[in-house]
């Protein structure tokens, strides 16, 4: 497949929409140019040629009036429209690309097309995203590369963001994988406020919003057993129930001796993580921090 995208510095956008085109089509050859006649024989434009016709192998949104918006008001850049033609397919649902829309996909999108979505709280400090990490792989002003230096930068933006939507989309796979086996432990919880788990998997969004009595999740682990407090919201810091605060920031003989149970091993000083050496031992944590 021939995939005609623009010349120049890259963005975010068209690297991940080449992304997701590599990944629906297998080997791409990839041309990064505006003259009309390579764009018109190529099998898809993407980021170029100001149409947006997935039938016709067309995803731009440079257009006048652009390429149309989410029902949330996120404009779609080119990545947006190559997820929305090919993302069921490769996500295997249409709830996991749009997990993979809201995650990733609408934060480039809205990058590119210049909305802010996100304020600082502190002065004029903003975290690293993922389209100021793509666009750092674009030569300094002052570097003079050849052509073909310039595209082999691009196709090194072009895997690195193949691999991050392949963990993704693995990522996607294992959540629901996890969503039946945490539901099967909610409906088999003795006591609604302690789910346990087999192992730690993807839990909060689930038992969150399907298990409002639970406090505490708990699960096995290499060196013992841990226990995590339930946060109040999806994404939030705040739990349903922090841990004892003499707990908090003790560990070993220490936490032994506050708590009474021998093989206690660490409570995180923000009161939301406790663990011990056996399933014997955070049950004992627990009864303590319910009670």
């Amino acid at each position: 497949m021939k995939v005609a995208t623009h010349p120049g510095n890259f963005h975010a956008d068209e690297t991940f929409a080449v992304a997701v085109l590599g990944l629906a089509h297998g080997d791409l050859e990839v041309v990064r140019t505006r003259d009309p006649e390579v764009l018109a024989a190529a099998d898809a434009r993407v980021d170029v040629g100001g149409r947006d016709d997935p039938s016709a192998g067309d995803f731009d949104h440079h257009q006048k009036g652009g390429a149309g918006a989410r029902p949330n008001g996120i404009r779609y850049a080119s990545f947006g429209l190559v997820w929305r033609r090919y993302g069921a397919e490769l996500a295997g649902s249409e709830e996991g690309a749009r997990a993979i829309d809201e995650r990733l996909v609408q934060g480039v999108d809205a990058n590119d097309t210049g909305q802010e979505i996100t304020d600082s709280l502190v002065g004029d400090i903003r975290p690293m995203s993922v389209s100021g990490v793509i666009a750092a792989l674009n030569p300094a002003w002052d570097e003079d590369l050849a052509p073909e230096d310039e595209d082999a930068r691009f196709q090194e933006a072009v895997a690195l963001a193949t691999r991050i939507l392949e963990r993704e989309i693995a990522g996607g796979e294992a959540f629901g994988r996890a969503r039946a086996l945490v539901e099967a432990a909610i409906a088999r919880a003795e006591d609604p406020r302690v789910i346990e788990l087999d192992s730690n998997m993807p839990w909060r969004e689930i038992v969150v919003t399907s298990a409002p009595e639970a406090l505490f999740v708990v699960y096995p682990k290499s060196d013992g057993w841990g226990a995590q407090a339930v946060p109040r919201e999806v994404g939030a810091f705040g739990n349903r129930r922090d841990l004892p605060a003499d707990w908090a920031g003790h560990s070993g003989a220490e936490l032994a001796a506050i708590t009474g149970v021998p093989d206690a091993i660490f409570a995180h000083p923000a009161r939301f993580y406790v663990s011990a050496g056996s399933r014997e031992g955070i049950v004992a944590l627990l009864e303590q921090a319910l009670n």
